[in-house]
């Protein structure tokens, strides 16, 4: 007995739950589901993705093609196109910042590798596709213009202050505006004033995701953050060490004093493997961040070994050439992974509600 032919709307019926990682809604509420050609028992679906979720694009696309031959098993075969779908972020906070997700990168002691960790996202979501700005909070340590090779001061047009760019990614730091070499002596006000411009006057475009890069310890930024602007989460950086790890505890609590929601624990410098002999070493210990994360019910995003790449890239100012490095590249484009991940089932399990403009 032969089976009835597959038409269109047997595909879109398919795909009816399947949902958009950007929203946690339905492709076909949301217009995303943009094509369908059926020739006989073969199927071809255009889906359209938006840029936020760009490190999840293949695997997007493979759930498609799995949930249409489960669904359509009759089918002989199934092809699923990728395209961008354009959705603009709305403006944040009273700062309106057009940005879809603000994170930041903290950490409860100097010393861990924040900055670097922080630049490593960065430069992976932009690599992945990703629309990327990329702030250096840490005013008295500023790194991140080292970091990506980055100087000269700023230039201002239409009183917007224009970022330094990488790549297409946009930065901001205190170190284009102060002289090699000077400390930043400021109370609390002219730390919140800089935090506060550095957000409001800067002309960041549209972008899928801010990192912010905080300065070490529990100081007043994270209020400063929580009340400028919503923030999607934080992460932590934090080495193995059980001293490293105390302090990694205090800036959770303090993260969850502020009501910003933990995106996930790193564990950096996590162990050595000597080049010549292969042999790793533990210097820091090893598994302390995942262990405590569990604990915390935090969750682990990854850890990062001691690599000698990560430390020439990143003083050579090189860092977005660091993800082409076979060692150190999959550990740190698996942490981005892994952030936009959470952020995705988060939003899976809590829809955002759409926003409607005040008259």
């Amino acid at each position: 007995m032969s089976r009835p032919p597959i038409d269109a709307q047997q595909v879109q019926q398919a795909l009816e739950d399947f949902l958009d990682p950007e929203t946690g809604r339905s492709v076909v509420t949301m217009g995303q589901l943009r094509d369908i050609a059926v020739d006989g028992d073969q199927i071809t679906v255009t889906l359209a993705l938006t840029t936020f979720c760009a490190p999840l694009w293949t695997d997007t696309q493979q759930a498609a093609v799995d949930q249409l031959k489960a669904r359509l098993p009759h089918a002989a075969s199934v092809r699923v196109q990728l395209v961008e779908h354009q959705r603009p972020p709305e403006k944040l906070g009273q700062i309106g910042i057009t940005a879809k997700s603000v994170i930041a990168v903290g950490s409860g002691k100097g010393g861990v590798g924040k900055s670097t960790i922080a630049t490593a996202l960065a430069c992976a979501l932009q690599r992945s596709g990703c629309a990327v700005g990329l702030m250096d909070a840490d005013v008295y340590g500023p790194s991140i213009p080292h970091l990506l090779g980055l100087s000269g001061r700023p230039e201002v047009a239409d009183g917007r202050i224009e970022p330094a760019r990488k790549n297409g990614m946009c930065v901001m730091s205190m170190g284009f505006l102060v002289p090699p070499g000077e400390a930043v002596v400021w109370r609390g006000p002219m730390l919140h004033g800089a935090i506060t411009q550095f957000l409001r006057d800067t002309n960041w475009g549209l972008l899928d995701y801010l990192i912010i890069d905080m300065p070490p310890g529990t100081g007043d930024i994270a209020l400063t953050l929580s009340q400028l602007l919503p923030l999607s989460g934080a992460v932590v950086v934090c080495t193995p060490q059980e001293v490293a790890l105390l302090d990694a505890v205090k800036a959770i609590a303090m993260f969850r004093k502020v009501e910003i929601p933990l995106l996930g624990m790193v564990e950096n410098m996590s162990g050595f493997v000597a080049p010549d002999s292969q042999t790793r070493y533990d210097i820091f210990g090893s598994g302390g961040a995942k262990t405590r994360a569990a604990e915390l019910n935090v969750p682990f995003l990854g850890d990062v070994p001691i690599l000698l790449p990560i430390r020439e890239q990143g003083d050579k100012g090189q860092m977005d050439q660091l993800l082409d490095d076979p060692q150190a590249g999959p550990c740190l484009q698996q942490l981005s992974y892994r952030l936009v991940q959470n952020l995705v089932v988060s939003r899976a399990e809590r829809p955002p509600l759409p926003t409607l403009s005040v008259l």
